[in-house]
């Protein structure tokens, strides 16, 4: 089992577009403003990462992420700031390095990126690429920006973007940037992390944590087979904490019906209910919905079944209120975070 003091808690949000405390939408601008305040109070209770997804879609405020994450930067001391996820597939490997490095300057070594192949498909043609290419385009790119991490000359060729020939990147860190690749479960996502050497965040979103633990050990095999050192492994959930199980429920249910809902229609989805989502919050569900005890139990739980150095919660879904999120990061960092590391000591 992990050491407590070796276990990092941190908070992750998709800066979704919320209602007020009377109902009333607020605009991406103020969504967005809120996203930093709620990054100064995860720094000032003490949590280990805020992480800020990248969306370009009506639900969500933030498109890039870097921007509001220097924004933390400045009004944060110790927290770690990064992404939840960026969408590499879309974007350019070269610019993301660029754009994190500097980050990892201006908050004094404390960025990091989480890449992903997204949830979302809308970046593809928002940004020119075809979505038949999904597989390369993740990829090429994962390889490139696996390769820029060594803050060396590169020379590299692909299909996906115009070839590299001994491309020097600035600027250079002061102690390398920490990357991970998040993954929703499959087994060809897990072994491509550990050939390219990146952490490995795993999306639980359905289902009980412990049935992910054939990928873990995959992956701890996988860096083996590959022969490289150890590299961490974290989870990101959904969740919401507030002074009671009930309480929290309550709060939470119409965030995760609308935003489930609106997806679902897309995707075919059944419309979502109140029996799934008490069944979603309980042992064999993925959502960390309760009070500070019962949340901190089901983490504990989870980074003992899977052996996990770090739990992201991702705190914001739907139309939650910013004052709500704003109490739920507060109990997170002052009860929950000691309730896991005593439990697992």
């Amino acid at each position: 089992m992990n050491e407590p003091a070796a276990i990092e808690l941190g908070l992750d949000t998709f800066g979704d577009v919320t209602r007020d405390e009377s109902g009333a939408v607020l605009s991406d601008a103020e969504t967005i403003r809120n996203v930093v305040e709620q990054a100064v109070l995860a720094d000032a209770v003490g949590l280990s990462f805020f992480g800020v997804g990248e969306h370009h879609r009506p639900e969500f405020a933030v498109s890039s992420p870097e921007i509001v994450l220097a924004a933390a930067a400045a009004r944060t001391a110790n927290i770690h700031l990064g992404t939840a996820v960026t969408v590499l597939s879309s974007d350019d490997p070269v610019r993301v390095y660029e754009k994190f490095a500097t980050l990892d300057a201006v908050s004094s070594g404390r960025a990091e990126v989480i890449l992903g192949r997204g949830s979302f498909i809308e970046s593809f043609a928002l940004f020119g690429f075809d979505l038949r290419d999904y597989e390369v385009l993740f990829d090429e790119k994962l390889e490139l920006f696996s390769r820029l991490l060594e803050e060396k000359p590169v020379t590299w060729q692909g299909t996906t973007r115009a070839a590299l020939d001994a491309a020097d990147v600035f600027p250079k860190t002061d102690n390398g940037l920490k990357a991970w690749v998040g993954v929703g479960g499959t087994p060809e996502s897990v072994v491509r992390a550990a050939r390219h050497g990146f952490g490995l965040m795993l999306a639980i979103i359905g289902g009980p944590a412990a049935r992910f633990r054939p990928f873990v050990d995959l992956y701890h095999r996988s860096l083996e087979s590959f022969e490289r050192d150890s590299l961490p492994v974290g989870v990101h959930s959904p969740g919401h904490i507030a002074e009671t199980d009930q309480q929290a429920w309550d709060e939470a249910y119409p965030g995760f019906e609308a935003m489930n809902n609106t997806i679902g229609r897309e995707r075919g989805w059944p419309a979502y209910s109140r029996m799934r989502f008490q069944h979603d919050v309980g042992p064999e569900g993925a959502l960390y919905v309760g009070s500070p005890e019962t949340v901190a139990r089901k983490i504990a739980d989870t980074v003992g079944s899977l052996g996990i150095q770090r739990f992201d919660m991702k705190f914001s879904t739907g139309t939650l209120s910013h004052e709500k999120m704003m109490r739920s990061i507060e109990l997170y960092g002052t009860r929950v975070a000691p309730l896991v590391r005593d439990l697992l000591s």
